[in-house]
Parts: structure tokens; sequence; C-alpha cells
């Protein structure tokens, strides 16, 4: 039909600033020129052939002036000059000039040298004329007994080749081949000549692995790979044979190739679902994980093992292994130890939740030691799943916090406040751990650093110290926290004690320095000391002084806290006024300090009617405000830890849903009953990879009348023009497929017929389509791939060129409409924790602010539309958005198949004086951390409005 369907094997990059040369000027290079000379005409010949042009004339030329030449880069070079050459007439018929040619390989299948009979051999693999190929086949024939292996291994894929094109030209070529293997000791051709009866005769492939079954583990590994596909393949097809070979894949587990243990172990478990076979795969991919140095490698065998766990029957066979499974956490790669961390979390069981627990506290020590820059958050990592644990375990969480309470003084802000969440928690869940938690943290409370994780801890204890000796030790350590008080009365006397009355006098000690200009310029000794005695000061009073009020509220709470308990525990009135007096004293110095000028930001309104509050509340003492700060406060944390673990339940129950059970009313299946091709299990494994990788849909198709696809179909030219032009884009991953349909509307013959195209953003087009002859009313399918390197929307624009036969015009062009790539292609829903999506809001620097403009009426259905239209997960909990208030803020996150994160704020409201038809109102901002990305989401959620406005 067209050019594009001539087969072709060879893609050679074409330099876009070659100068084309004439014909005559090729043949007098061809001719005349010396072998340098001729190999440029020859590359050149070779490059206007792919472009479209015929050169009849070159072929004689070639055949006298350059096939008799011994260079091996002209031989190299002749052998992709056949492959590319037109090889018929107009008419259909075989040129006779390749009579010669093929006189010329037969010479060259006996050459002495076996590089020049090997590619030749490999060239034969190519040739698609069965005239060509038949004076030819005694000599390949004789290639099987050549000395040198690379001759025969080519001879051999040569013969399997010509066999399944033109099985007649040689048809005892699995007799042949099968006598040749018993022979052969080489392990590259015996893998071509076995590779070779699996597709051509499986029945003598199958009888020779038989004879050899116990010297399989001897073999090399190229050969290893394919027995494995061969016993795969055959034990899929016929369920019976397994018996026959599970011993020989169970042997193959321990091959000293990694890719051989890897495919043995993925067709051990697809043949058998013993527990045994499972524990034996199981193993060789925790050995694979361990001893494999690249990260990819330990990422992909890391995702077989967790696609094991999902099948419920091994998941209890996998249970056994978990101690085995963390020794992945000795690579280095943060991904490796997550993903590992979150597997034996899922198989952790009663029975070995010590040991890991154990194994786990040695990495939190470990971590103390190794500096890196993942360290940080492996440590979070770890905090992390000692808490899951935990809650899972509860039995385990005395070993478990005396550990974690270490890292409430460690310098990583992040590990400390995951150590935080986890106690609170645990205090509040665990009341036989209350005491031991409680003492923990008055050990820990001076060697905290962050004032976040100095806030909470305070919190904490202000909440849970119920007896005299614990709440005395949190108020001597708040007192030693904020050092001497009145606080202003102390700073003001150490600023002024530190110049002394000889010092005044002197001018203070003065030194004199040279500054850049060369004048002098003086320092005092009170500007050098100023930042030593800063460094000095105790902690609470540091963060107070540098403006940090807020610290100064949840003081003066936990102060009326420990008050309004300490009342209840005491009698003796003189020591409940002391205690009282005393907590009233450090909230007035607060207060006095925020009004005296001399913190770096003054007390905000907030936090001083904060303290105000509580030290009206410890003057009156009523039992009302008792039972808010010290019943009510508890309630609504015990409520949000309620609602956490609800959360987590019906996220456990979700998951669970998806295992399919084995219904009442399903047929009972008797192996003697059934067909052979019955029995297979499912879809043949290699054949699912193989369509997988070429982007092709595993699945079965839920659409039948392609309806789909047709909606991804995008008209290019119109009805009317020349040329019709129509293009279905295919998204896989990074790469993006256009299969564009041409018609030739005209009753000319249209010759060189372009397309080109070119790209808007950050995609790319891998190879430029090669040019058409097109009959009139012909069609025919071009396809062109484009590269996506991120998340971006992108434009693929171009034209058709063509010159119509015959006709002296110039060329003819027919512009196409643009295609525009869709970034919701690559955007998946993403989930993160509150504490991350505030750290990478505040990371990333491009933010879109969008308006609402919708005829969308309810808050959550517009949400809903939101999350709908941009793949984005709402991390709000559905608790905090429900109900009917007017006004809804929630957060949304999604990632990209490139790893890039994108954020939105959705902040939304319905005033209520405009009534009940009034549309929803607000903004959404999104944040990215490439403006590509920020850009592109806006531009979506922008569309997005406008269509539900039309409708």
């Amino acid at each position: 039909m067209s050019v594009a369907d001539q087969p072709c094997y060879t893609l050679i990059n074409v330099p876009m600033d070659a100068e084309p040369l004439s014909e005559m000027q090729l043949r007098q290079e061809l001719e005349k020129g010396d072998a340098k000379s001729k190999i440029e005409a020859l590359k050149k010949t070779i490059q206007m052939i792919l472009n479209g042009e015929k050169m009849p004339s070159l072929l004689m030329t070639i055949i006298r002036f350059v096939m008799p030449m011994q260079d091996h880069t002209i031989k190299k070079l002749l052998l992709i000059f056949w492959e590319v050459v037109p090889k018929y007439t107009a008419d259909g018929k075989l040129l006779q000039e390749l009579i010669l040619v093929c006189d010329a390989y037969r010479k060259d299948l006996q050459h002495p040298n076996e590089f020049i009979r090997g590619s030749t051999l490999r060239f034969l693999c190519k040739l698609k004329e069965p005239e060509l190929v038949e004076p030819l086949m005694p000599a390949i024939r004789q290639c099987l007994e050549h000395r040198h292996s690379y001759v025969r291994r080519n001879a051999v894929l040569a013969i399997y080749t010509i066999y399944r094109n033109f099985d007649f030209l040689i048809q005892d070529a699995p007799e042949l081949i099968a006598n040749f293997l018993d022979g052969e000791q080489d392990m590259s051709c015996k893998r071509n000549a076995f590779m070779m009866l699996i597709h051509a005769d499986q029945e003598r492939a199958l009888n020779y692995l038989s004879s050899c079954i116990d010297q399989v583990t001897s073999f090399g590994d190229i050969l290893q790979l394919v027995i494995v596909e061969l016993i795969y393949k055959v034990c899929h097809a016929n369920p019976s044979e397994r018996a026959r070979f599970i011993r020989c894949i169970y042997n193959l587990l321990n091959s000293s190739s990694p890719a051989v243990r890897y495919e043995a172990a993925g067709t051990l478990v697809t043949l058998s679902n013993a527990p045994t076979a499972i524990k034996a795969a199981a193993t060789c991919y925790i050995e694979l994980i361990v001893k494999e140095s690249d990260n990819n490698v330990k990422l992909i065998v890391l995702d077989r093992l967790i696609a094991l766990k999902e099948v419920p029957v091994h998941e209890k066979v996998l249970q056994e292994l978990v101690m085995d499974i963390l020794r992945v956490l000795s690579a280095p790669d943060l991904e490796v130890r997550k993903k590992t961390l979150a597997l034996a979390l899922d198989l952790v069981t009663s029975r070995s939740i010590e040991e890991m627990v154990l194994v786990l506290k040695k990495e939190v020590v470990n971590t103390n030691n190794v500096e890196h820059e993942d360290t940080g958050k492996y440590r979070q990592l770890l905090v992390r799943t000692l808490h899951q644990c935990s809650v899972k375990f509860p039995n385990v969480a005395t070993t478990i916090v005396p550990v974690l309470m270490e890292f409430l003084g460690d310098q990583n802000e992040l590990a400390a406040a995951d150590v935080l969440v986890f106690v609170r928690e645990a205090v509040q869940r665990f009341e036989q751990l209350r005491v031991l938690i409680i003492s923990k943290m008055l050990e820990v409370f001076p060697t905290i650093k962050s004032m976040k994780i100095h806030r909470a801890a305070m919190w904490i204890l202000g909440e849970y110290c119920t007896s005299v000796e614990d709440i005395q030790l949190v108020m001597t350590l708040i007192r030693q926290s904020l050092g001497d008080i009145p606080i202003v009365d102390d700073e003001i006397k150490k600023a002024a004690g530190d110049i002394k009355d000889d010092e005044m006098q002197a001018g203070g000690a003065v030194q004199r320095l040279v500054t850049a200009d060369g004048t002098y310029a003086t320092q005092s000794a009170f500007s050098t000391t100023t930042p030593t005695k800063k460094e000095e000061r105790p902690s609470l009073r540091q963060y107070l002084l540098d403006g940090e009020f807020f610290m100064g509220a949840a003081l003066a709470t936990t102060l009326t806290k420990l008050a309004l308990r300490y009342i209840n525990l005491i009698e003796d009135t003189k020591k409940q006024n002391a205690f009282v007096a005393e907590s009233m004293l450090i909230m007035a110095t607060i207060i006095h300090l925020g009004k005296s000028g001399l913190p770096t930001k003054p007390l905000t309104d907030d936090d001083l009617d904060r303290i105000a509050v509580c030290l009206r509340v410890l003057a009156e003492k009523t039992d009302l405000m008792h039972e808010i700060f010290n019943t009510d406060c508890r309630g609504s944390l015990s409520l949000m830890l309620a609602a956490k673990i609800d959360e987590e339940k019906a996220q456990q129950e979700a998951a669970q849903k998806k295992v399919v059970r084995v219904q009442a009313d399903d047929p009972i299946n008797f192996s003697q009953l059934f067909n052979r091709s019955d029995l297979g299990q499912g879809e043949n494994l290699f054949e699912l990879t193989l369509s997988q990788a070429l982007g092709m849909s595993s699945k079965k198709e839920s659409d039948p009348m392609g309806a789909s696809k047709l909606n991804k179909v995008t008209q290019l030219t119109g009805f009317s023009d020349p040329v019709y032009a129509e293009a279905y884009v295919n998204v896989n991953q990074y790469d993006i497929v256009l299969d564009v349909l041409i018609v030739n509307q005209t009753s000319d013959t249209l010759q060189n017929l372009t397309l080109e195209l070119a790209t808007l953003g950050d995609l790319k087009l891998v190879e430029k389509p090669q040019p058409l002859t097109m009959a009139p009313h012909d069609f025919c399918n071009i396809k062109a791939n484009v590269k996506v390197a991120s998340t971006e929307n992108g434009i693929i624009f171009g034209n058709i060129v063509y010159d119509v036969s015959g006709a002296a015009s110039d060329r003819n062009c027919v512009v196409l409409n643009d295609i525009h790539i869709d970034i919701m292609d690559y955007i998946v829903p993403g989930d993160c924790t509150d504490t991350e999506f505030r750290q990478m809001w505040a990371e990333f620097e491009w933010e879109n602010k969008v308006a609402v403009n919708t005829n969308i009426l309810d808050l959550y259905q517009f949400l809903e539309h939101v999350m709908g239209t941009t793949n984005m997960k709402c991390l709000t909990p559905e608790k905090a958005i429900s109900g009917n208030c007017g006004f809804m803020a929630a957060n949304l996150y999604a990632r990209s198949i490139f790893g890039e994160d994108v954020l939105a704020n959705l902040s939304i409201e319905k005033p209520a004086h405009l009534g009940k038809d009034a549309p929803v109102q607000g903004h959404i901002r999104i944040r990215a951390k490439s403006q590509g990305m920020a850009l592109s989401m806006g531009d979506k959620i922008n569309l997005s409005q406008k269509k539900s406005g039309k409708n």
C-alpha cells in the first residue's frame, strides 16, 4: 500500500544540515574514489534511500566497484545497503542484478574470516525474499560446523529465521538443530539452538531438557534463562508436566546468576502454591535484594515480594520471613527502606513483634552514629513504624517508649514531632504506661532543643501529671527553664551588671580594627559579649525574648491545669495559695515582659487574652473552669484519636474487601474432566509483561465498542482538504504515541508526502516520520513517538507537505490542527501527612491563585468536582468538612508519574445573604515546585469550571 509497509530493521539518524549529493556525484565517488571516499558515498546513498529516493542506476555501480572490496567497514555498510535497497521492479518482479549479490554473499559465507561469515549470517536473518536465500542454504548448513562459536551461533539464528519464514527451504531444520545441540559445547550456541527448538519443535526441546535435567545447574546463565522460559510455557499450557520440571526450577534458585534466580523464583510462584515453594521463592527474592547493589533492582524485587503478600494464602508463609525481610534495611536508599518497613509492618505477628522491635531499636541507635542526607528522614520512618507497632501490639509499647523518648532532644524537629505524636497517643490510650511516660518526659525535658517540641511536651505534662510530686517537679522544671523572675527586672539587672564603673570611664574594652578602605574602626567589648550571654539564657526565657509568646500562652494553660489539680490534691490552704501565687506570678511576668519592649517581637493580643483568662481562672477557681481545663481538654483529644482509629479501620476494611473469596455457587474443577487448554493458570506471564512493555492494555476491554478510544481521536484536517488526517493519541507513561491516519482524497498520486511535526512544552519528537507515496484515494497509518520529560501542558502542531505526480507547481501544504496533551494523564492521587503538606507548602515557590467561577451550588459537590477533574486527593478528614456552615477549607494533594508534587488549598464559601441559588464563591491556591506544573493545573481547573458553568 505504501513505503511505510516495507520491513525495516535498521534506524539511521540523518543529520539535518547534511547536503544531499546528486546521483552523478555519488556514482563518480563510488567508481573512482579511494576506500575512504567510497565509505562516505555509500553512507550518503543509504541515507538518501532511507529518505525515499530510489536511485536504481547506482545498483550496478555498487555491485561492480564496491562489492569486490575486502574492507570490513565497506562490507558492513553493504549489509545495511542490501537491507534497505528496493529489490523489486515496478511490476513486482525481483531485480535481476540481485543474482550477482547472492553469489557474492555465498562467497562471504565461505570466507576464512569468522567476522565476515557471522555478520553475513546476521544479515540473512533480515532477508524476506526466498529466491535470494535458496541458493545460500548449503553454505548456511556448512557454517554450523565452523570452528568459531560466533559463526555457529549466528548460523543457528539464520536457520531459525529462514525456517520460521520459509519452512519449505529447510524442512529438516528442527532435526538438524537437535543433532547440533547434542554435540555443541559453547553456551551461546546451545542457547540459540535451544531457543529455536522451543519455538519450532517444543517436543524435541523437552526431550533434550529431560536428558540433561541434572546438569542444568552447570549450564551458563543465558541457557538457564531460556530453560526457565520453556518450563514456564510447558507447565502453563499443560499443568500435568509440573511434577516433571518443578525440581529443576528449585535447583535454578541456587544459580550463580541473579537474573536466573529472579526468573526462577517468579516462575516457581506461578507454577506452585505450596508453602515450601512460596518460602523458597521469597527467600530467593530477599537474598537478591540484600546482595544486589543497584537500587532499581532492589525496588523491582521488593515489588514482587509485595505482590506475593497480596495473595492471602502466601501471606502466612511470608509472615515467617519478617526478620529476613528486615535485613534489607542495610540498604542506604530511603525508598527501599520505606517499602521494606511498610511490608514488614503488614506481615508482623504477635510471635515476631518482639524481635522486630529489637531490630528497629538497633536501627534507631545506629542512626545517631551515621551522618547522611537521608538520616533524618530514615529516623522519622523508624519512629512511625515503632509507633504503628505499639498501636497494633500494645504489649510492646513498654519497650518502645523509653527508646523513642530519647528522640525528643533530637536536632531533627520532624523526628521529634513524630515521637511526640506517638507519646501523646500512648499516654492517652495506655493508662498503665502513664507513670513511665511522665517520668521519662520529666527526665528528657531539659534536653529538648525545639520550641514546638517544648510546647507540646509541656501540654502533655500539664495534662497527665496527677500526683503532687510530679506537679511539683514540673513547676521546678518550668522555674529552671525561665530563670529568675520577674524576667524584666532580671534582664535589666544583667544588662546593667555587665557595665562596670571603671569600664564606663575607660570607654569599655576597645579594640582598634582596620576597615577595607584603610580607616580605623572601634569595637566595644559589650557587642562581642552579648551573644555569649544570649546563649546562656534558659530555654523558655530565650523563646519569650525571641518574641514567641504563643509559648507563654501554652505555659499559662499548663500552669492553670497544674494549679487547679494541685488544689484538689492538697488540703493545706497555705500550700494551695503558694502554688497558685507562684503560677500567677509567672503569668504576670510574661505579660510584663511582652509589654516591656525587651523581646524582639511584642506580645500579641491573642496571647495576652489567653494568659489573662488563665489568671482570672486561678483567681476565681470555679468548678466549671476546673471541669473545662482538666476534663474537657482530654475529652477532645480522645475524640480526635477515636476518629483517627475509625479512619484506619475503614481503610483496612476497604483493603480487605478487594480480596476475592470463593463463592458458594462457584463450579468445582475436576482435573480429570477438563481439557488441557482449560487447565492453564490464566494469562501467560511472558505475553502479559510484553504487552505491558508495549503499552498495550493487559486488562479485559471494559469498553467493547471502543468509545473511550474514539474520545482520544483528534481531527487534524477538514473533510474538504485534499489530504484528510486524524490522530489517535495514546499516552503510555513517559511516551506519547500518535497513530495518524492519512487519506488521499484526490485522484492524483501524491509523492514525498511528509508528516512534519513540532512540539511546544517539555515534549520531544523521537524520530521524523518517513516520506510516503500515496496512490489516488489511498490511505495509510503513520506512527510518531513523542517523549515527555515533565508534567505540563504540551502542544503538538505541524503540517502535511506533498508533491502531486506530474504537476510542475511548488510543494503543497496542509496545516494541521493543534493536538493538546492533557496533563491529567500524568497525575495520580497522592497521600502525605499534615506536617509534610505544610513543609512542602512552605518550600514550593510557584503559586497559582485561581478564582472560583462556577454555577455549582453546593460546597461539597464543588470539592468533589475539583477532585474528579484534577485527580487530586483530599487530605482534610471527612469529619472536618462535613456539616453545612456556608464555608469550607480543604487541602488537596497529588503526584505526577515523574515524582513532582502538586498541592492545592480550597477556600470556598456560600454567603447566606445571597440566597440558596447563589453559586459557590472563593479561590483555589495551587503550589508546585515548577512553574509549568502550577500553571497547567490552574488552567485545568479553569477549563473544568467553564465546562460546569455551561451545564
